[in-house]
């Protein structure tokens, strides 16, 4: 059975950081793409982040584009997601997410998605 545990949500004021960990269960992710998407109170879900095998490449939303990264460490089976720089518009629900065969920023190329964790950001 396939598991993604997010954690690492917060409450943080506009300027700080926050780390946020995705803990895969059930699948390894050295074979999986992996991605963050967030969703925001009456807004569809969007992509944020996402890495390709062993990290060699990433992708990002231009609104995070700078104070964000994300990074993997396939031993631990995790995905990390780096948050700097932290604005009151990021605030919102933190998915992560696994794909099988493509590097992409769609919702529907990932298979596989945690419960999510919340972050916000206040002003």
């Amino acid at each position: 059975q396939v598991q993604l545990a997010e954690s690492g949500g917060g409450l943080v004021q506009a300027g700080g950081s926050l780390r946020l960990s995705c803990a895969a269960s059930g699948l390894t992710t050295s074979n999986y793409f992996m991605g963050w998407f967030r969703q925001a109170p009456g807004k569809e879900r969007e992509f944020v982040a996402a890495i390709n095998w062993f990290g060699g490449a990433t992708a990002y939303a231009d609104s995070v584009k700078g104070r964000f990264t994300i990074s993997r460490d396939d031993n631990k089976n995790t995905v990390f997601l780096q948050m700097n720089t932290l604005k009151p518009e990021d605030t919102a629900v933190y998915y992560c997410a696994a794909a099988r065969s493509r590097f992409s920023r769609a919702t529907d190329a990932y298979q596989n998605w945690g419960q999510g964790t919340q972050v916000t950001v206040s002003s």
